[in-house]
């Protein structure tokens, strides 16, 4: 049985920034993408970073030079820094895994930025 388990998000001011985490359990098998996704209210989830086992990663326009997403494959981990934040960047952020064309989806936490 595979979980995600993400850190908890927070509130932050404007230009501030922010570290998140999350952790895998159970087999994950090598070969997967992990990564980040965000929902604001009204608006659909869409994709912030992912990260492959191999460790490329791409980023979401909005916040490529801002946001960095690393992984470490021994901890089955990976993190999101989070750094200029604004307000556009205010959702519920989910860890996401894809292995074996299977997704799984963290719980979600909060991440405010306050203006």
């Amino acid at each position: 049985q595979v979980q995600l388990v993400e850190s908890r998000g927070g509130l932050v001011q404007a230009g501030g920034s922010l570290r998140l985490s999350c952790a895998a359990s159970g087999n994950i098998f090598s070969g997967n993408v992990m990564g980040w996704y965000r929902q604001a209210p009204g608006k659909q989830r869409e994709v912030v970073a992912r990260i492959t086992s191999g460790g490329i990663t791409n980023y979401a326009d909005s916040v490529k030079g801002r946001f960095t997403i690393s992984r470490d494959n021994a901890k089955k981990t990976i993190f999101l820094q989070m750094n200029n934040l604004n307000s556009e960047d205010t959702a519920v952020y989910y860890c996401n895994l894809y292995v074996m064309a299977r997704n799984y989806w963290g719980q979600g936490t909060q991440v405010t930025v306050s203006s």
